[in-house]
């Protein structure tokens, strides 16, 4: 899945240049006001990493299919829409870290909003025109619904609460798919979580203090809700090669842990903190499949 790739390139590349400074805590911690030289080093990272990793895709991705003219795909009923998922996790995720860097460099909330949080949705825009250009794939209007949706799901939350009270967030486990079409769902674990969408789950990890303000609730507990599908050889459901597939849609219930609200005065800790917050804690769920079937997970990841 490329769209989660680039947001874990972006996230690596700027969490190491973050990580890489001699004085950790006293650097990644935010600047109550604007500083140019730190707003001027995101602007320029961000920048090149968004050219690179693009020219990159172009020479050693896209370079292997033909190129065509300039065309539309409707690939809406593919994946069991896990794909769709993907899009919105990533592009929510790409806006939540361009926000979080301006912020960093003491940018106003308004200019974080505005440059920060549109960084997904422009950088995956320019992801899909090129996908236009291949003989192989194609634009897809509801890849670019699906981007819009991960990226009004931050700004509208911060519009109206001013903090992300609902989280998006990513689980994976291996499964028996993979090695059955590895050259389409992946050939080891690397691949496997980025390609193969029966393993994949996407959840909306919801802060319950958040919502009722109770002093008897901690604070970081979370209440999940996940989609995940299983099932899947390829995107399409009626693929002549691939007959006799049992694709089938799940649904989760779970609780959670929203790492940003664990207390520390130790900037380096809440930096480490928000870059595994987009990972499910791993903790007992209940399923309940598009079969109808209910099942407990002791525990599910």
């Amino acid at each position: 899945m490329k769209s989660s790739l680039y947001y874990i390139v972006f996230l690596i590349c700027i969490s190491g240049s973050l990580h890489s400074q001699s004085k950790f805590n006293q650097f990644l911690k935010p600047s109550d006001s604007l500083n140019i030289s730190r707003r001027n080093a995101v602007v320029l990272t961000e920048v090149s990493l968004a050219s690179v990793a693009l020219v990159g895709l172009d020479q050693l991705w896209y370079a292997d299919y033909p190129r065509s003219k300039f065309k539309t795909i409707n690939d809406s009923d593919e994946w069991l829409q896990m794909d769709k998922m993907g899009h919105v996790f990533s592009s929510y995720q790409l806006g939540r870290l361009g926000a979080n860097v301006l912020n960093w460099a003491g940018v106003s909330k308004k200019d974080q909003l505005i440059y920060g949080s549109t960084l997904g949705l422009v950088f995956l825009t320019a992801v899909e025109v090129m996908d236009g250009f291949s003989e192989e794939w194609g634009f897809s209007w509801t890849d670019m619904a699906a981007n819009a949706a991960g990226t009004g799901l931050y700004v509208g939350q911060e519009l109206l609460w001013e903090e992300q009270r609902i989280l998006l967030k990513y689980s994976f486990h291996r499964t028996r798919f993979a090695k059955q079409r590895p050259e389409k769902l992946g050939s080891g674990l690397a691949e496997e979580f980025l390609k193969d969408y029966n393993g994949q789950t996407y959840w909306l990890s919801a802060n319950i203090n958040s919502f009722l303000k109770s002093e008897h609730i901690p604070n970081w507990l979370n209440l999940a809700f996940g989609y995940g599908a299983n099932g899947m050889l390829t995107g399409d459901t009626y693929d002549p090669l691939f007959l006799n597939q049992n694709r089938t849609r799940q649904y989760y219930l779970s609780l959670d842990i929203d790492l940003s609200r664990i207390k520390t005065k130790s900037s380096v800790l809440k930096t480490i903190f928000d870059v595994f917050n987009v990972i499910k804690i791993p903790f007992p769920a209940l399923e309940l499949n598009s079969k109808g079937r209910l099942k407990l997970h002791y525990l599910y990841y």
